[in-house]
Protein backbone atom coordinates (compact mmCIF):
# COMPACT_ATOMS: atom_id res chain seq x y z
CA UNK A 1 0.00 0.00 0.00
CA UNK A 2 3.32 2.15 0.58
CA UNK A 3 1.15 4.25 2.86
CA UNK A 4 4.55 5.68 4.53
CA UNK A 5 4.78 7.24 1.17
CA UNK A 6 2.33 9.73 1.75
CA UNK A 7 2.45 12.80 3.40
CA UNK A 8 1.58 14.06 7.15
CA UNK A 9 -1.47 15.73 5.89
CA UNK A 10 -2.32 13.04 4.04
CA UNK A 11 -2.10 10.39 6.52
CA UNK A 12 -3.65 12.39 9.27
CA UNK A 13 -6.69 12.67 7.25
CA UNK A 14 -6.74 8.32 6.53
CA UNK A 15 -6.07 7.89 10.18
CA UNK A 16 -9.01 10.76 11.10
CA UNK A 17 -11.54 8.84 8.77
CA UNK A 18 -10.42 5.23 10.19
CA UNK A 19 -9.57 4.11 6.63
CA UNK A 20 -5.94 3.39 8.61
CA UNK A 21 -4.99 2.69 11.88
CA UNK A 22 -1.63 3.95 13.30
CA UNK A 23 -0.82 0.19 14.01
CA UNK A 24 -0.80 -0.14 10.15
CA UNK A 25 1.96 2.99 9.95
CA UNK A 26 3.96 1.21 12.47
CA UNK A 27 3.82 -2.01 11.09
CA UNK A 28 4.89 -0.26 7.53
CA UNK A 29 7.47 1.41 8.74
CA UNK A 30 9.15 -0.95 10.48
CA UNK A 31 8.99 -3.74 7.45
CA UNK A 32 10.89 -0.86 5.12
CA UNK A 33 13.31 0.01 7.76
CA UNK A 34 14.56 -3.54 7.84
CA UNK A 35 14.20 -3.39 4.23
CA UNK A 36 15.99 0.06 3.81
CA UNK A 37 18.87 -1.36 6.47
CA UNK A 38 19.50 -4.37 4.33
CA UNK A 39 20.20 -2.09 1.20
CA UNK A 40 21.67 0.89 2.48
CA UNK A 41 22.29 0.41 6.14
CA UNK A 42 20.92 3.73 7.27
CA UNK A 43 20.28 3.14 10.83
CA UNK A 44 21.66 2.18 14.28
CA UNK A 45 18.20 0.76 15.58
CA UNK A 46 15.09 -0.08 14.57
CA UNK A 47 12.53 -0.22 17.37
CA UNK A 48 10.63 -3.26 16.84
CA UNK A 49 8.65 -3.47 19.91
CA UNK A 50 7.34 -0.37 18.72
CA UNK A 51 3.10 -0.07 18.87
CA UNK A 52 0.54 2.53 16.94
CA UNK A 53 -1.83 4.76 19.40
CA UNK A 54 -5.06 5.58 19.09
CA UNK A 55 -4.80 8.96 16.94
CA UNK A 56 -6.00 12.36 17.78
CA UNK A 57 -6.64 15.48 16.49
CA UNK A 58 -3.08 15.90 16.69
CA UNK A 59 -1.01 16.37 13.05
CA UNK A 60 1.16 13.96 14.09
CA UNK A 61 -0.45 12.00 15.74
CA UNK A 62 0.02 8.44 15.38
CA UNK A 63 2.60 8.46 12.51
CA UNK A 64 6.42 7.02 12.29
CA UNK A 65 8.96 9.48 12.65
CA UNK A 66 13.02 8.93 12.55
CA UNK A 67 15.44 10.23 14.92
CA UNK A 68 19.06 10.57 14.36
CA UNK A 69 21.32 8.54 16.81
CA UNK A 70 22.92 11.85 18.76
CA UNK A 71 19.51 12.81 20.22
CA UNK A 72 19.04 11.14 23.88
CA UNK A 73 15.90 8.47 24.24
CA UNK A 74 15.42 7.41 27.67
CA UNK A 75 16.19 3.71 28.02
CA UNK A 76 16.87 3.14 24.36
CA UNK A 77 20.62 3.43 22.65
CA UNK A 78 22.09 5.97 21.99
CA UNK A 79 25.42 6.13 20.16
CA UNK A 80 26.58 9.08 18.61
CA UNK A 81 27.40 6.59 15.72
CA UNK A 82 30.63 6.59 17.90
CA UNK A 83 32.51 3.59 19.38
CA UNK A 84 32.80 5.61 22.49
CA UNK A 85 28.83 5.50 23.36
CA UNK A 86 28.56 1.99 21.67
CA UNK A 87 26.62 0.51 24.36
CA UNK A 88 25.29 4.33 25.90
CA UNK A 89 22.12 4.09 27.26
CA UNK A 90 20.37 7.47 28.56
CA UNK A 91 18.20 7.67 31.11
CA UNK A 92 16.27 11.01 29.92
CA UNK A 93 14.74 11.69 26.57
CA UNK A 94 15.62 14.82 24.79
CA UNK A 95 13.48 18.10 24.74
CA UNK A 96 12.05 17.49 21.24
CA UNK A 97 11.69 14.27 22.04
CA UNK A 98 9.20 14.27 24.77
CA UNK A 99 7.35 17.04 22.56
CA UNK A 100 6.86 14.42 19.63
CA UNK A 101 5.81 12.14 22.16
CA UNK A 102 2.63 14.29 23.79
CA UNK A 103 2.23 14.97 20.10
CA UNK A 104 1.83 11.23 19.73
CA UNK A 105 4.32 10.69 17.60
CA UNK A 106 6.21 6.86 17.31
CA UNK A 107 9.94 6.93 16.38
CA UNK A 108 10.94 3.95 14.86
CA UNK A 109 14.37 4.20 14.33
CA UNK A 110 17.71 5.75 15.05
CA UNK A 111 19.60 6.79 12.26
CA UNK A 112 23.18 6.51 11.54
CA UNK A 113 25.00 9.90 11.81
CA UNK A 114 29.05 10.77 11.53
CA UNK A 115 30.40 10.09 14.51
CA UNK A 116 29.08 13.07 16.59
CA UNK A 117 28.04 14.83 13.49
CA UNK A 118 31.66 15.58 12.34
CA UNK A 119 31.80 15.08 9.17
CA UNK A 120 29.97 15.34 5.96
CA UNK A 121 30.11 12.12 3.81
CA UNK A 122 28.31 9.37 6.02
CA UNK A 123 30.55 7.27 5.85
CA UNK A 124 32.59 7.44 9.29
CA UNK A 125 29.85 6.14 11.54
CA UNK A 126 30.69 3.09 14.32
CA UNK A 127 28.46 0.99 11.58
CA UNK A 128 29.37 1.98 8.78
CA UNK A 129 28.53 4.07 5.73
CA UNK A 130 25.04 5.08 4.67
CA UNK A 131 24.14 4.34 0.88
CA UNK A 132 22.00 6.63 -1.61
CA UNK A 133 18.96 4.68 -2.36
CA UNK A 134 18.99 6.39 -5.52
CA UNK A 135 22.45 4.88 -6.56
CA UNK A 136 23.93 3.07 -3.36
CA UNK A 137 27.67 3.39 -4.92
CA UNK A 138 26.97 7.52 -4.07
CA UNK A 139 26.67 8.91 -0.48
CA UNK A 140 23.84 10.62 1.11
CA UNK A 141 25.85 13.65 2.77
CA UNK A 142 26.40 13.80 6.60
CA UNK A 143 26.23 14.42 9.15
CA UNK A 144 22.44 13.15 8.96
CA UNK A 145 22.66 10.92 6.54
CA UNK A 146 20.51 7.92 7.66
CA UNK A 147 17.94 10.45 8.45
CA UNK A 148 17.51 11.61 4.84
CA UNK A 149 18.20 8.34 3.67
CA UNK A 150 14.87 6.93 5.32
CA UNK A 151 12.86 9.92 3.99
CA UNK A 152 13.71 9.41 0.60
CA UNK A 153 13.36 5.77 0.54
CA UNK A 154 9.92 6.22 1.92
CA UNK A 155 10.43 5.04 5.45
CA UNK A 156 8.05 7.48 7.22
CA UNK A 157 7.39 10.67 5.95
CA UNK A 158 10.00 12.83 8.07
CA UNK A 159 13.03 12.55 10.21
CA UNK A 160 15.07 14.47 12.47
CA UNK A 161 18.42 15.61 12.31
CA UNK A 162 20.96 18.25 13.95
CA UNK A 163 22.75 21.45 11.84
CA UNK A 164 26.27 22.47 12.70
CA UNK A 165 27.15 23.16 9.30
CA UNK A 166 24.97 22.32 6.59
CA UNK A 167 24.24 18.45 7.92
CA UNK A 168 20.38 18.09 7.36
CA UNK A 169 20.44 20.52 4.27
CA UNK A 170 23.18 18.83 2.39
CA UNK A 171 21.75 15.29 2.81
CA UNK A 172 18.04 16.66 1.53
CA UNK A 173 19.70 17.64 -1.97
CA UNK A 174 21.55 14.55 -2.08
CA UNK A 175 18.55 12.54 -1.51
CA UNK A 176 15.81 14.97 -3.18
CA UNK A 177 13.73 15.51 -0.58
CA UNK A 178 13.34 18.70 1.88
CA UNK A 179 15.91 19.73 4.72
CA UNK A 180 14.94 22.42 7.16
CA UNK A 181 16.96 24.64 9.48
CA UNK A 182 15.14 27.13 11.64
CA UNK A 183 16.61 29.91 13.24
CA UNK A 184 19.11 29.43 16.08
CA UNK A 185 17.15 28.39 19.10
CA UNK A 186 13.66 28.10 17.54
CA UNK A 187 13.75 24.48 18.82
CA UNK A 188 15.11 23.66 21.89
CA UNK A 189 18.62 21.48 22.09
CA UNK A 190 18.53 19.85 25.46
CA UNK A 191 19.87 16.35 24.50
CA UNK A 192 21.61 17.03 21.62
CA UNK A 193 24.88 15.83 21.69
CA UNK A 194 26.57 19.24 21.39
CA UNK A 195 28.99 19.19 18.54
CA UNK A 196 29.65 22.82 17.94
CA UNK A 197 27.43 25.11 20.68
CA UNK A 198 26.92 28.34 18.81
CA UNK A 199 26.26 26.72 15.30
CA UNK A 200 24.27 23.71 16.48
CA UNK A 201 20.96 23.37 15.03
CA UNK A 202 17.49 21.16 15.14
CA UNK A 203 16.50 20.55 11.71
CA UNK A 204 13.91 18.15 10.04
CA UNK A 205 13.91 16.10 6.72
CA UNK A 206 10.48 16.27 5.04
CA UNK A 207 9.24 15.25 1.48
CA UNK A 208 7.08 18.41 1.26
CA UNK A 209 7.78 21.72 2.70
CA UNK A 210 4.65 21.55 4.63
CA UNK A 211 5.39 18.53 6.37
CA UNK A 212 8.54 20.47 7.31
CA UNK A 213 6.45 23.45 8.94
CA UNK A 214 4.44 21.07 10.64
CA UNK A 215 6.96 18.96 12.61
CA UNK A 216 8.98 22.12 13.19
CA UNK A 217 5.24 23.85 14.59
CA UNK A 218 5.22 20.61 17.02
CA UNK A 219 8.95 21.02 18.30
CA UNK A 220 9.61 24.23 18.69
CA UNK A 221 9.55 26.28 21.67
CA UNK A 222 10.97 28.35 24.47
CA UNK A 223 12.56 25.77 26.91
CA UNK A 224 14.56 26.50 30.38
CA UNK A 225 16.80 23.78 29.34
CA UNK A 226 18.29 24.99 26.50
CA UNK A 227 19.24 29.62 27.78
CA UNK A 228 19.63 29.43 23.66
CA UNK A 229 16.63 28.81 22.63
CA UNK A 230 13.52 31.73 22.34
CA UNK A 231 9.73 32.11 22.70
CA UNK A 232 8.27 31.34 18.81
CA UNK A 233 4.51 31.02 20.39
CA UNK A 234 3.36 33.76 17.85
CA UNK A 235 5.21 31.86 14.55
CA UNK A 236 2.99 29.57 12.75
CA UNK A 237 4.72 28.22 10.42
CA UNK A 238 2.15 25.83 8.84
CA UNK A 239 -0.77 28.00 8.86
CA UNK A 240 1.35 30.74 7.14
CA UNK A 241 2.10 29.27 3.84
CA UNK A 242 -0.13 30.01 1.02
CA UNK A 243 1.93 30.30 -1.20
CA UNK A 244 0.95 33.78 -2.54
CA UNK A 245 4.79 35.05 -2.53
CA UNK A 246 4.22 37.94 -5.38
CA UNK A 247 6.65 40.85 -4.32
CA UNK A 248 9.40 38.88 -2.82
CA UNK A 249 13.14 39.59 -3.87
CA UNK A 250 15.61 36.95 -4.18
CA UNK A 251 19.63 37.34 -4.80
CA UNK A 252 22.27 35.13 -5.97
CA UNK A 253 25.85 35.00 -5.52
CA UNK A 254 27.44 35.78 -9.07
CA UNK A 255 30.82 34.52 -7.42
CA UNK A 256 29.28 31.45 -6.82
CA UNK A 257 26.71 30.37 -9.45
CA UNK A 258 28.77 31.68 -12.79
CA UNK A 259 30.48 28.51 -14.47
CA UNK A 260 32.86 30.82 -15.88
CA UNK A 261 34.74 31.01 -12.12
CA UNK A 262 35.66 27.32 -12.01
CA UNK A 263 38.08 26.09 -14.46
CA UNK A 264 38.08 23.13 -16.36
CA UNK A 265 34.92 22.40 -14.70
CA UNK A 266 33.24 18.51 -14.80
CA UNK A 267 30.10 17.96 -16.59
CA UNK A 268 28.04 17.12 -13.23
CA UNK A 269 28.99 21.20 -12.46
CA UNK A 270 28.04 21.92 -15.76
CA UNK A 271 24.94 20.77 -15.86
CA UNK A 272 23.94 21.21 -12.01
CA UNK A 273 24.82 25.37 -12.48
CA UNK A 274 22.68 25.14 -16.19
CA UNK A 275 19.57 23.32 -14.20
CA UNK A 276 20.10 26.11 -11.33
CA UNK A 277 19.93 29.02 -13.76
CA UNK A 278 17.13 27.62 -15.89
CA UNK A 279 15.07 27.66 -12.47
CA UNK A 280 15.73 31.11 -11.55
CA UNK A 281 14.69 32.14 -15.12
CA UNK A 282 10.97 29.66 -13.93
CA UNK A 283 10.22 31.24 -10.93
CA UNK A 284 10.14 34.75 -11.98
CA UNK A 285 7.08 33.53 -13.62
CA UNK A 286 5.50 33.07 -10.18
CA UNK A 287 6.42 37.17 -9.61
CA UNK A 288 9.56 37.58 -7.85
CA UNK A 289 12.21 39.66 -8.07
CA UNK A 290 15.52 37.78 -8.75
CA UNK A 291 19.00 39.70 -8.87
CA UNK A 292 22.46 38.84 -9.42
CA UNK A 293 24.90 40.71 -6.60
CA UNK A 294 28.54 40.17 -5.94
CA UNK A 295 30.28 39.40 -2.64
CA UNK A 296 34.00 39.57 -2.47
CA UNK A 297 35.69 36.43 -3.45
CA UNK A 298 38.31 36.31 -0.75
CA UNK A 299 35.55 36.77 1.73
CA UNK A 300 33.78 33.93 0.15
CA UNK A 301 36.66 31.03 -0.18
CA UNK A 302 36.94 31.84 3.62
CA UNK A 303 33.82 29.73 4.93
CA UNK A 304 35.60 26.83 4.89
CA UNK A 305 38.47 27.50 6.84
CA UNK A 306 36.27 29.84 9.61
CA UNK A 307 33.95 26.72 10.07
CA UNK A 308 36.73 23.83 10.34
CA UNK A 309 38.59 26.22 12.87
CA UNK A 310 34.76 27.39 14.93
CA UNK A 311 33.34 24.18 14.89
CA UNK A 312 37.19 21.88 15.59
CA UNK A 313 37.21 24.46 18.61
CA UNK A 314 34.04 24.08 20.21
CA UNK A 315 34.23 20.22 19.46
CA UNK A 316 37.09 19.93 21.80
CA UNK A 317 35.70 21.86 24.59
CA UNK A 318 32.52 19.85 24.08
CA UNK A 319 33.85 16.41 24.29
CA UNK A 320 35.91 16.86 27.09
CA UNK A 321 33.88 14.66 29.09
CA UNK A 322 34.29 11.83 26.49
CA UNK A 323 37.32 10.23 28.79
CA UNK A 324 35.83 6.37 28.97
CA UNK A 325 35.32 7.14 32.98
CA UNK A 326 31.96 7.99 33.45
CA UNK A 327 30.12 6.85 30.32
CA UNK A 328 31.60 4.56 27.67
CA UNK A 329 33.66 1.38 27.59
CA UNK A 330 36.10 1.99 29.95
CA UNK A 331 39.93 0.77 29.02
CA UNK A 332 41.90 -1.46 31.58
CA UNK A 333 44.70 0.82 32.97
CA UNK A 334 45.96 1.23 36.26
CA UNK A 335 46.75 4.57 35.99
CA UNK A 336 43.14 7.30 34.89
CA UNK A 337 45.70 8.90 32.01
CA UNK A 338 46.60 5.91 30.57
CA UNK A 339 42.87 4.64 30.93
CA UNK A 340 41.51 8.20 29.15
CA UNK A 341 44.41 7.84 26.33
CA UNK A 342 43.96 4.57 25.48
CA UNK A 343 39.81 5.02 25.65
CA UNK A 344 40.02 8.43 23.45
CA UNK A 345 42.66 6.68 21.14
CA UNK A 346 40.82 3.33 20.84
CA UNK A 347 37.30 4.35 20.61
CA UNK A 348 37.64 7.78 18.52
CA UNK A 349 37.77 7.41 14.61
CA UNK A 350 40.86 8.92 12.47
CA UNK A 351 38.66 11.95 11.59
CA UNK A 352 37.14 12.91 14.86
CA UNK A 353 40.79 12.45 16.54
CA UNK A 354 42.32 15.08 13.89
CA UNK A 355 39.25 17.42 14.70
CA UNK A 356 40.18 17.15 18.10
CA UNK A 357 44.02 18.28 17.46
CA UNK A 358 42.99 21.10 15.04
CA UNK A 359 40.73 22.34 17.85
CA UNK A 360 43.19 22.12 20.83
CA UNK A 361 45.36 23.72 18.26
CA UNK A 362 43.73 26.88 17.45
CA UNK A 363 42.86 27.09 20.84
CA UNK A 364 46.70 27.21 22.92
CA UNK A 365 46.88 30.49 24.19
CA UNK A 366 50.11 31.21 21.66
CA UNK A 367 48.02 30.22 18.53
CA UNK A 368 44.20 31.42 20.10
CA UNK A 369 44.74 35.28 18.14
CA UNK A 370 46.10 34.23 14.81
CA UNK A 371 43.26 30.93 14.78
CA UNK A 372 40.40 30.86 16.78
CA UNK A 373 39.81 34.87 17.42
CA UNK A 374 40.43 35.75 13.74
CA UNK A 375 38.20 33.38 12.57
CA UNK A 376 35.37 34.99 14.77
CA UNK A 377 35.93 38.19 13.33
CA UNK A 378 36.05 36.83 9.88
CA UNK A 379 32.41 34.97 10.97
CA UNK A 380 31.51 38.15 11.96
CA UNK A 381 32.14 39.87 8.49
CA UNK A 382 29.98 36.97 7.21
CA UNK A 383 27.00 37.49 8.82
CA UNK A 384 27.18 41.40 8.17
CA UNK A 385 27.66 40.65 4.59
CA UNK A 386 24.43 38.67 4.51
CA UNK A 387 22.73 40.71 6.92
CA UNK A 388 23.00 43.64 4.16
CA UNK A 389 21.54 41.70 1.43
CA UNK A 390 18.77 40.73 3.66
CA UNK A 391 18.00 44.55 4.15
CA UNK A 392 17.02 45.00 -0.11
CA UNK A 393 16.19 40.96 -0.38
CA UNK A 394 13.66 38.42 1.09
CA UNK A 395 16.15 35.64 0.69
CA UNK A 396 19.55 34.53 -0.82
CA UNK A 397 18.62 31.52 -3.53
CA UNK A 398 21.79 29.38 -4.29
CA UNK A 399 22.74 26.00 -5.50
CA UNK A 400 23.23 23.24 -2.92
CA UNK A 401 27.30 21.69 -3.38
CA UNK A 402 28.67 21.20 -6.89
CA UNK A 403 26.19 18.53 -8.55
CA UNK A 404 24.52 15.72 -7.31
CA UNK A 405 25.53 12.86 -4.61
CA UNK A 406 29.49 12.09 -4.72
CA UNK A 407 30.52 8.82 -4.92
CA UNK A 408 31.45 6.42 -1.72
CA UNK A 409 34.48 5.26 -3.36
CA UNK A 410 37.41 7.90 -2.56
CA UNK A 411 35.16 10.15 -0.31
CA UNK A 412 37.98 11.05 2.06
CA UNK A 413 39.22 13.27 -1.83
CA UNK A 414 35.89 14.49 -3.25
CA UNK A 415 36.72 18.31 -2.54
CA UNK A 416 37.98 20.27 -5.28
CA UNK A 417 39.68 23.78 -4.03
CA UNK A 418 38.08 25.12 -7.17
CA UNK A 419 34.79 24.32 -5.75
CA UNK A 420 35.13 24.35 -1.92
CA UNK A 421 32.62 27.70 -1.35
CA UNK A 422 30.22 26.00 -3.48
CA UNK A 423 29.90 23.12 -1.27
CA UNK A 424 30.82 25.19 1.67
CA UNK A 425 28.72 28.19 1.51
CA UNK A 426 25.29 26.93 3.31
CA UNK A 427 27.89 27.60 7.15
CA UNK A 428 26.52 30.60 6.62
CA UNK A 429 23.73 30.26 7.70
CA UNK A 430 25.00 28.25 11.08
CA UNK A 431 27.49 31.44 11.53
CA UNK A 432 24.34 33.76 11.25
CA UNK A 433 21.61 31.74 12.79
CA UNK A 434 19.47 32.22 9.58
CA UNK A 435 16.89 30.29 8.92
CA UNK A 436 17.73 27.80 5.87
CA UNK A 437 16.12 25.72 4.00
CA UNK A 438 16.63 23.03 0.67
CA UNK A 439 14.56 21.88 -1.54
CA UNK A 440 15.01 19.65 -4.81
CA UNK A 441 15.27 21.28 -8.30
CA UNK A 442 16.24 18.69 -10.65
CA UNK A 443 18.44 16.00 -11.70
CA UNK A 444 21.92 15.50 -12.97
CA UNK A 445 23.17 12.40 -14.28
CA UNK A 446 19.86 10.53 -13.55
CA UNK A 447 20.59 12.05 -9.33
CA UNK A 448 18.84 15.07 -7.46
CA UNK A 449 20.29 18.30 -6.96
CA UNK A 450 19.33 20.80 -4.66
CA UNK A 451 18.60 24.47 -4.31
CA UNK A 452 18.86 26.56 -1.16
CA UNK A 453 17.23 29.72 0.20
CA UNK A 454 18.54 31.40 3.20
CA UNK A 455 17.08 33.94 5.20
CA UNK A 456 17.22 36.82 7.62
CA UNK A 457 16.75 35.35 11.39
CA UNK A 458 13.30 34.92 12.47
CA UNK A 459 11.87 35.09 9.28
CA UNK A 460 10.83 31.35 8.85
CA UNK A 461 7.50 31.54 8.04
CA UNK A 462 8.44 34.11 4.95
CA UNK A 463 11.86 31.55 3.86
CA UNK A 464 9.07 28.31 4.04
CA UNK A 465 5.97 30.13 2.14
CA UNK A 466 8.78 31.17 -0.54
CA UNK A 467 10.11 27.17 -1.02
CA UNK A 468 6.83 25.72 -0.78
CA UNK A 469 5.25 28.14 -4.01
CA UNK A 470 9.18 27.01 -6.17
CA UNK A 471 8.51 23.65 -5.03
CA UNK A 472 5.19 23.89 -6.40
CA UNK A 473 6.21 24.53 -10.06
CA UNK A 474 8.91 22.36 -9.72
CA UNK A 475 6.45 19.74 -9.47
CA UNK A 476 9.61 17.77 -7.18
CA UNK A 477 7.13 17.45 -3.76
CA UNK A 478 6.70 13.85 -2.66
CA UNK A 479 9.25 12.10 -4.54
CA UNK A 480 10.70 9.24 -3.49
CA UNK A 481 14.29 7.34 -4.71
CA UNK A 482 14.41 4.77 -7.37
CA UNK A 483 17.50 3.24 -7.80
CA UNK A 484 19.39 4.44 -11.39
CA UNK A 485 21.85 2.57 -13.63
CA UNK A 486 24.67 4.91 -13.85
CA UNK A 487 27.23 2.30 -14.99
Amino acid sequence: MNLMEKSIEELHELLMKKEITSDDLVTESLKKSHEVQDKYNAFVTIMDGSKGIESTSELLSGIPYGLKDNFSTKDVLTTGSSNTLKDYVPFFDATIVEKLKDKGAIFTNKTVLDEFGMGATGTTGHTGSVKNPWDPSRMCAGSSAGSACAVCAGVYPYAIGSDTGDSVRKPAAYCGIVGYKPTYGMISRYGLFPFASSLDTVGVLTRSVKDAAIVVDGIKGIDSKDMTSWDSSKIELFNSIDGNIEGSKLCYIEELCDIKNYPNPNDELVSHLKNFNEVLDKIKGLGIEVEKVSVDKKLIDSIASVYVVISNAEATSNLSNMTGIVFGPRENSEKYIDMIKDYRTKNFSPLIKRRFVIGSYVLQAENKDAYFFNAQRVRRLLVDEWNKLFEKYDGVILPVGSGPAKKLEGSRNFLDENTVALEEHLQVGNFGGFPSITIPDGFVSGLPVGLNITGKCYDDAKVLNIAYAIEDLLGYRGQIAKEVDND
